[in-house]
């Protein structure tokens, strides 16, 4: 069964540009620059679920020509991550059936607080969205195949973030500061490991660019895709800088797990 993964966007929480146009060191001739706000899409049996809605997930589902969402997966509840929720609202009306969220419960309590018109009847317009718990292992069945999303408490700063191991293939960690000891081998040998790599300076919630080399030479992953870019990162410049093995994102970066 072939299961296609998109990384929607790879940039961090301001984009690049930001919205006042600066680009940092980012070169604005080079496309693979543009980027929009975390947000990646696994596509299986023509069904798409979503890792997070950032608040670029309209144009980002546009570019990709993604043009049904079947469930979303969230890692946490900041508002780079969240605050596209609103724009699932056009697939409940194809359909007229609640979108599945699965949550952790720290960004279950923030959705239901902040977006609640999505999830309870309160005015004329029908709740859109159905949250679910998060669990250690999801399993997502369409016909007779399915795909699992292991779900990994990792460290964000002052928060915990999820981050998700697909099919045993894929890590996906978009907001880390630290993987906790106890859960480092889950992310051994993988085939694709998408990972934050905010800028070269340290940063207390985010990995930076030596910690990501430290990381990859411990977890050996075939093949780093560094993600959560921001204006220092140009795509280019950071390319010649990492070995063959590691390579930094670009919106729209896809392939098959």
């Amino acid at each position: 069964m072939k299961v296609k993964f998109t990384l929607l966007g790879c940039g961090y929480s301001m984009g690049v540009p930001r919205i006042d146009g600066y680009f940092g060191e980012c070169n604005p001739k080079e496309k693979k620059n543009y980027r929009t706000r975390c947000s990646a899409a696994i596509s299986f049996k023509k069904k798409n679920f979503l890792i997070d809605t950032s608040p670029d997930i309209k144009y980002q589902l546009l570019q990709n020509k993604i043009k049904n969402v079947d469930g979303v997966f969230y890692t946490h509840c900041h508002a780079d991550q969240t605050h596209g929720i609103n724009d699932l609202r056009v697939f409940y009306l194809k359909k007229m059936k609640r979108i599945p969220i699965y949550a952790d419960k720290n960004t279950r309590k923030y959705l239901l607080k902040n977006f609640r018109y999505c999830f309870a009847k309160n005015s004329e317009y029908p709740p859109t969205l159905k949250m679910n718990d998060l669990k250690k292992i999801n399993k997502i069945k369409v016909d007779s195949s399915f795909i699992s999303l292991e779900s990994v408490h990792v460290e964000h700063g002052k928060i915990d973030c999820i981050a998700y191991i697909i099919n045993k293939k894929l890590g996906y960690a978009s907001d880390i500061s630290k993987i906790y000891k106890k859960d480092l081998k889950k992310f051994y040998n993988l085939k694709f490991f998408i990972v934050d790599c905010l800028r070269y300076k340290h940063h207390y919630s985010h990995f930076n660019f030596d910690k990501v080399l430290e990381l990859v030479k411990i977890i050996k992953p075939k093949l780093t895709i560094l993600t959560n870019l921001n204006t220092e990162m140009d795509y280019l410049k950071l390319k010649k800088k990492l070995p063959k093995n590691i390579v930094p994102g670009y919106d729209g970066m896809k392939f098959s797990i």
